[in-house]
C-alpha cells in the first residue's frame, strides 16, 4: 500500500473559517473522531491548527458535527463554540443541510438520473450496510438521488444529492444498482486503491449559518490523482 499523505496542523486544507465553525477538506485516510486504531483523528489536527494560528493557551473547544468514512475524502464542518454545535446538530438533524457528493464507479448507471430509495440494514460485526428493496426488521429507510456526469474511459462520474444519511449509504446504494465505487472492495469493486481510498468525495455542503443566519456555499476540490483530474477537465 502506498503511503497516503494525512491531515497535519501545518498541511490542513481550510475551506472557510470564522469565529463559529471551520470547514475542512478531509483527506483520504483521515479519521474524524477517534477510535480503536489509535490514529490521530482530524478533530484533534483541526484543534491543534486552531491553537497555532491563533496562539491559543489551554484547551481549544471543537464540536463534532458529522463524520465521513475514513477512505472517503472531502467536507466535514465542526463547531468551535458551544453556542455553534447543537445549532449545526440541529441542521444535520433536520435535513436542512444540503450534501452533495461525488463517486466514480466502474460501470454506467440504469439511468442517466434517477432517484435510489432502499432499506438499509447494517451489520455491526462486518462493519456493513445491506440495501434492502422492501423494508427488513431494523432496517432504516435511505434516499439518495443521482446524476450521471462524466463518461471518463473506463469510468464514470456520478453526483450524488444525499436526502438521508445512513451508515455507508452511498457505497451500499451504488453496489446494489451495479455500481460499486473505485476501490471499494467492501461493496464489490474488484480491487483496493493503493493508498486504501475509495473515490468517494463530499463535494459540496449548503446551509443556513447558525449565528450569521446566511446561507454558506462551500465546495471541495478532490484530490489529485489521475483519475480525479480527468474529473475536473
Amino acid at each position: 500500500m502506498e503511503s497516503k499523505i494525512i491531515s497535519t496542523p501545518q498541511n490542513l486544507q481550510v475551506l472557510y473559517e470564522d469565529n463559529h465553525l471551520i470547514i475542512v477538506n478531509k483527506r483520504p485516510g483521515d479519521i474524524v473522531q477517534g477510535d480503536k486504531t489509535g490514529d490521530v483523528p482530524l478533530s484533534e489536527v483541526v484543534k491543534e491548527y486552531i491553537k497555532m494560528k491563533y496562539d491559543k493557551p489551554g484547551n481549544v473547544y471543537l464540536g463534532v458535527v458529522h463524520r465521513l468514512d475514513r477512505p472517503t475524502s472531502g467536507i466535514v464542518l465542526f463547531a468551535k463554540t458551544s453556542k455553534a454545535l447543537p445549532r449545526l446538530n440541529k441542521l444535520f438533524k433536520e435535513k436542512d443541510a444540503k450534501k452533495t457528493y461525488w463517486a466514480i464507479v466502474k460501470n454506467a448507471p440504469p439511468k442517466q438520473q434517477d432517484t435510489l430509495a432502499h432499506y438499509m440494514k447494517r451489520n455491526p460485526k462486518q462493519n456493513k450496510s445491506y440495501a434492502h428493496i422492501k423494508e427488513v426488521p431494523d432496517s432504516k429507510k435511505a434516499i439518495l438521488e443521482y446524476r450521471l456526469v462524466k463518461n471518463l474511459n473506463n469510468y464514470f462520474l456520478l453526483e450524488l444529492d444525499l436526502h438521508t444519511g445512513r451508515h455507508h449509504q452511498i457505497r451500499s446504494q451504488l453496489s446494489s444498482i451495479g455500481c460499486p465505487i473505485k476501490g471499494d472492495l467492501k461493496y464489490g469493486f474488484d480491487r483496493s486503491n493503493k493508498d486504501g481510498s475509495i473515490h468517494l468525495h463530499a463535494r459540496k455542503l449548503v446551509f443556513n449559518h447558525p449565528v450569521k443566519k446566511e446561507i454558506l456555499e462551500v465546495i471541495a476540490p478532490p484530490p489529485n490523482d489521475p483519475i480525479w483530474d480527468a474529473s475536473r477537465a
